[in-house]
């Protein structure tokens, strides 16, 4: 009986920890993008995976990092122990217990402190700030490896070799290194470790398009996982689960020699992953010459869009993404990072122009202008009179997606539906501060661009109220959690409706009858951009004809460009999701930039609301 119970009680655990984990390789391996059905196998997500030259650039940028960075380490923390050995007894202890500190520091903390080091010596954040950061945080860990075999040493075994004639080189590798090699390996291995390991602190000190696995997979979780992730995710276990049970089961051999050749064998293939997925990552990840760097939301470009224009222009394209406008704005405003050109949203746009952060566009530069439909330029002249400094992008309305199968037709109709105690757990709202105060100041039959207090903190309080109903705050990750299943209810833009319809069609979506938000994403040139000109060429590019339809099959938004709705004119049920009626648009009101003062009201209700 006690037996059978420690088989189960090893089984649970064996459930839990790697069950997650199963589902994952599984759905790898699926034909459709859904995380909750099966719909035949297939290879076409490895496939996209290998092709996809933002993921093979993460995963060159995160291998050649972590061996340069591990390599640096090791160099400078083993002269660093030499240097720690020589000292009298209290300054060691001082120094180790220094040494010590940035282990015990909070990540953020350093990420943070490095990242304002680098702004202040007015040094850019590149690719090589990311490495300097890793050399930093991984050289406590090999002094701390390397520092015992040290102690371990035979007293005065040096001295003697030097006694015996042996220079102070020839003594230090024939006599010290051999004894401290298992100390270096130790740290070497820790540092690598380390380097691939880290989120943070590469997350606060990279530059314009310089990721690596782990801050690909955070901007790609935010905007909702492609099944090309879990395609990545299962081939770095699989890797490693064979490299661990091959350490192991050569560790347990008593016979030196089957052990050398186990290791050996481990060595090759480990060296044969790496080098195979540096070589294509770094096939992948080399350019020359001219380069845009390009600032947008996520998931908002096809990738395929972006080779083209490479192909076509020879100007080199680095991508980054963010989640909403309140991430994108202090990187601009600050100056953070340098681009060339982002996408935003009306209400920001109209901030930046207000604070001179914007270039004006160069028309001549951009004969494609004459594709975009008049109707939606004269929109965009609500937030920049005279089309100045911007062109419409995308265009779209928030509203509500259900589940019709749990919910019946026709029972959401109103904003104030979401309050309803039964939809408790099942609902999704959005994870953006003007965004989601726009659904609850609709809702109190308010004006979403409202600067009266009283009706922001009734709208705030009313968000508070319904918090214990929602399952999440999401922004495009939304439609995953309700195709998924995890939730009936969702608060999302119209572009997302016809994405999720094709994965499930029993969902409904509708407009709610107190109106809604519409918006104009559009293309922006900051002002303090280095490749101006480059800019209006990807801008041009994107207004193409055959570019806006192959984005929108992408998308699935609104792209307000005649070919676009030449395209989806004659189906009846898209047009009626991305184009709405004369008399619902007529319900619904951009947001408005609302100046300083109010910005920072609706930021502290804001913050109380997310506390």
């Amino acid at each position: 009986m006690k037996k059978l119970a420690k088989t189960l009680y090893l089984c649970l655990i064996i459930l839990f920890l790697y069950l997650p984990i199963a589902t994952l390789m599984v759905f790898s391996f699926n034909e459709s993008k859904s995380m909750s059905v099966w719909s035949g196998f297939s290879l076409k997500w490895y496939k996209e995976m290998l092709g996809n030259t933002m993921i093979m650039e993460a995963i060159w940028n995160t291998f050649t990092i972590a061996l340069a960075a591990a390599a640096v380490a090791t160099v400078i923390g083993t002269l660093a122990c030499i240097g720690i050995m020589s000292m009298k007894k209290r300054s060691e202890t001082v120094i180790m217990g220094l040494n010590n500190i940035p282990l015990l520091n909070a990540d953020i903390v350093t990420g943070i402190s490095l990242m304002m080091t680098f702004l202040v010596f007015g040094i850019s954040l590149n690719w090589g700030t990311v490495l300097l950061s890793h050399v930093t945080f991984c050289i406590p860990y090999v002094i701390l490896s390397v520092m015992p075999k040290f102690k371990q040493m035979t007293p005065n075994s040096y001295e003697a070799a030097l006694d015996l004639g042996a220079t102070p080189m020839y003594a230090f590798f024939k006599v010290v290194l051999p004894d401290i090699r298992p100390g270096i390996v130790s740290g070497f291995l820790l540092a690598f470790t380390m380097s691939v390991d880290d989120f943070v602190i590469t997350h606060f000190t990279r530059g314009a398009g310089i990721n690596t696995i782990s801050t690909l997979i955070y901007s790609q979780v935010k905007v909702g996982i492609r099944p090309t992730l879990f395609a990545l995710s299962t081939l770095i276990f699989v890797t490693v689960l064979i490299i661990l049970l091959t350490a192991n089961f050569a560790s347990s051999r008593k016979e030196t020699k089957n052990h050398k050749r186990i290791m050996a064998l481990l060595a090759v293939f480990v060296a044969a992953i790496l080098g195979g997925v540096l070589y294509l990552s770094g096939t992948a990840g080399s350019s020359e010459g001219e380069e845009v760097r390009v600032y947008s939301f996520g998931d908002y470009i096809d990738p395929a869009l972006i080779e083209e224009f490479e192909e076509e222009t020879g100007i080199s394209v680095v991508m980054d993404t963010f989640d909403t406008n309140e991430e994108m704005y202090p990187v601009i405003s600050k100056g953070t990072v340098d681009y060339d050109v982002i996408c935003a949203s009306d209400y920001m746009i109209e901030r930046m122009i207000d604070e001179d952060l914007l270039a004006e566009i160069d028309y001549s530069l951009i004969p494609n202008i004459s594709n975009v439909e008049k109707e939606y330029l004269q929109l965009a002249e609500s937030f920049d009179p005279g089309n100045t400094y911007s062109v419409p992008h995308t265009w779209g309305t928030l509203g509500i997606l259900y589940d019709t199968t749990k919910i019946p037709e026709g029972s959401i109709t109103s904003w104030n539906d979401l309050w309803d105690p039964k939809y408790e757990g099942k609902i999704v709202m959005p994870d953006s501060m003007r965004d989601t105060l726009a659904v609850a100041l609709k809702a109190k039959g308010y004006s979403l661009n409202s600067k009266e207090e009283s009706e922001v903190k009734e709208a705030s309080e009313y968000l508070t109220e319904q918090k214990p109903l929602v399952y999440k705050y999401a922004n495009d990750s939304a439609r995953d959690i309700i195709l998924g299943g995890s939730a009936d209810i969702a608060v999302v833009w119209n572009g997302e409706v016809l994405y999720c319809q094709d994965e499930n069609p029993n969902l409904s979506f509708v407009i709610p009858e107190e109106g809604s938000e519409d918006f104009t994403d559009a293309w922006a040139v900051p002002a303090s951009a280095k490749n101006k000109e480059n800019a209006m060429k990807w801008i041009n590019f994107m207004l193409d004809k055959d570019v806006a339809i192959t984005n929108y099959e992408y998308l699935t938004y609104s792209i307000p460009n005649i070919s676009v709705i030449d395209y989806v004119k004659n189906d009846e049920s898209k047009m009626s999701v991305l184009f709405p009626a004369d008399e619902i648009l007529q319900r619904c009101e951009a947001l408005k930039s609302l100046g300083s003062e109010a910005d920072d009201m609706y930021s502290e209700y804001w913050k109380k609301f997310k506390s």
